[in-house]
């Protein structure tokens, strides 16, 4: 029985709700487990400082207790130095177990007794240092006979003992709670993937069996449809192109055509100024004064010539531009001829077309390609390549030799993959697209050209039914990726039908 829009509907938005109720079920217990797992771990952490501060405290009371022995025996002030080292490090040390003591949820009553035997000891072994100081050996030597400091030392060594076993237990209920944790985690994890792989299968179920209902419902339209559809396509794509290109001829008419007739207009009134003060001097005749002559001669020799010598440069300007827009347009129209090319022998002769400018003993420029053949136009694959070429050469860097590596490969799919690199002044990533556009230039204006190179350049590369594409940092070089189909006739052969 076919499933009607508002079964569907209804039956997704019960799986949609039930597989979010369990996402967030999920979520809720990992978040809660996640945080279980921390809080285990942080006390790990603690008790294993508060171990480490302990083991700290028993070696400085020990280092102490050396350091007087050494001294009361010897005389020798030298074997004071582990006590003093000891007594520096002990309240420093006592903080960290405290501290560390109590994020470990540590019986503080042992802490205190702890500390109060460390007291008593560090104070028995400063009264019998302060008795030898005194020159009371004797006493201070009775004093530790007494045995009052090793009673001590064996309270600090019960007391550490004590939290050590306490950090030991604590220790191990915390790393099996971890463990728990992280069980139960994976679990949640596991039976959550579970539920939500089910409501994904219902849902995809009822999906597929309402698609596939579509589907067959609406083939037969789809057939009718479908040359009419392709017609349509073709003829818009057709028609946007259209639009595009004459969008971008309109702009570069308004735009670049502008600037030199605005010049032309400008110095034509320059003209018109200029001829005021001849037409003065000429009306005035032989009544013409100094200051008049002086104008008309200052008009003749210099206003005339520079507003003449202006005009002829915007008009140049837009013969240039002009030339072209005829030249872009020309080549659109040129019939391609498809035939075998040679690529290593292609780029070879492309590369000692220019040997000679590339460096002066004609290694500027190597060739890197194994044996590659495709149809297309040899003319325009050699205005292709000369034309990058040439603008290696004229971009190079002033700070190195120019090196210049062509190479060509295959891709799987057949396409072919020319790369033109070179180690020039390179262009900035934002004129990346930029470059490409009829009459744009990037970096320094300081070389001849009227930015219609690479313009012209791509127009050929699409003609031949590819795309070339600019990888380039500033100061470091770039490189040219043009990519080609490997047979031009197939291509004009797909587009004719």
């Amino acid at each position: 029985m076919p499933i009607s829009p508002a079964q569907f509907l209804r039956s997704n938005l019960l799986l949609l709700a039930g597989g979010a109720i369990a996402l967030l079920i999920i979520v809720i217990a990992a978040f809660w487990l996640t945080w279980a797992s921390e809080r285990q771990f942080d006390e790990v952490v603690a008790v294993r400082e508060t171990r480490s501060a302990t083991a700290d405290l028993l070696s400085l009371a020990q280092d102490a207790e050396t350091g007087q022995r050494g001294y009361l025996l010897s005389r020798d002030t030298a074997y004071l130095g582990p006590y003093t080292d000891a007594v520096g490090k002990f309240e420093a040390t006592l903080q960290r177990l405290k501290a560390s003591a109590g994020a470990a949820e540590l019986a503080q009553a042992e802490v205190g007794r702890l500390e109060r035997a460390l007291r008593s000891k560090l104070a028995e072994l400063a009264q019998t240092i302060a008795l030898a100081e005194r020159g009371a050996w004797d006493d201070a030597i009775a004093t530790v006979r007494q045995g009052a400091g090793r009673n001590l030392m064996d309270d600090v060594r019960v007391g550490l003992g004590n939290i050590i076993a306490q950090s030991e237990q604590r220790l191990r209920q915390a790393i099996a709670g971890q463990e728990t944790a992280a069980t139960r985690l994976r679990w949640t994890i596991v039976l959550g993937a579970l539920v939500i792989l089910l409501f994904a299968a219902a849902a995809f179920w009822t999906i597929a069996r309402y698609t596939r209902e579509i589907i067959l419902a609406r083939t037969e339209v789809a057939a009718l449809n479908r040359g009419l559809e392709d017609r349509v396509q073709q003829r818009t794509e057709a028609l946007t192109r259209a639009n595009e290109e004459i969008q971008r001829f309109a702009y570069i008419v308004t735009h670049d055509l502008r600037a030199p007739l605005v010049n032309i207009m400008g110095f034509t009134s320059e003209l018109e100024a200029t001829a005021a003060p001849i037409k003065a001097y000429f009306d005035a005749g032989e009544a013409a004064t100094p200051a008049t002559l002086e104008e008309a001669r200052n008009a003749v020799d210099v206003d005339l010539p520079e507003a003449i010598s202006f005009i002829r440069s915007s008009t140049r300007k837009m013969d240039g531009l002009i030339n072209a827009i005829l030249k872009i347009s020309r080549e659109g129209k040129r019939v391609l001829r498809a035939e075998a090319i040679d690529l290593p022998a292609t780029l070879e002769a492309a590369a000692a077309a220019v040997h000679h400018q590339a460096s002066e003993n004609g290694d500027g420029i190597t060739v890197d390609c194994p044996p590659v053949k495709i149809r297309s136009d040899r003319l325009s694959m050699e205005q292709v390549l000369g034309n990058l070429l040439d603008n290696a050469i004229k971009y190079r860097s002033p700070k190195r030799e120019l090196k210049v590596v062509m190479r060509a490969k295959r891709e799987k799919s057949g396409w072919v993959v020319i790369d033109v690199e070179d180690n020039g002044r390179g262009i900035a990533s934002t004129d990346h697209e930029r470059i490409f556009e009829l009459f744009r230039r990037s970096g320094t204006q300081d070389k001849p050209g009227e930015g219609i190179g690479l313009a012209h350049v791509r127009t050929i590369v699409r003609n031949l039914g590819g795309d070339i594409t600019v990888s380039s940092q500033l100061d470091a070089g770039t490189t040219f990726s043009i990519l080609l189909p490997p047979d031009l006739g197939a291509v004009q052969r797909s587009a004719a039908t």
